[in-house]
């Protein structure tokens, strides 16, 4: 399983600021994440998931 952190969210999202991806990330029906690291300040989430939701929700943004 690959996994994500906030930045490569952004990054999936098509370059948005780390604000913005805190928003969406926040939003009902946004994966949850699978895991919280580093001291509970990092949270991680499935790629994969990440990925769907973004086809499904964003598809002007998702990846190709």
């Amino acid at each position: 399983m690959k996994l994500v952190a906030l930045a490569d969210i952004a990054t999936m999202l098509g370059g948005v600021s780390r604000t913005r991806a805190v928003e969406i990330v926040r939003r009902p029906g946004f994966p949850e994440p699978i895991d919280v690291v580093g001291n509970g300040r990092m949270r991680i989430w499935s790629r994969d998931e990440v990925a769907a939701w973004i086809t499904a929700n964003r598809p002007s943004q998702r990846e190709d």
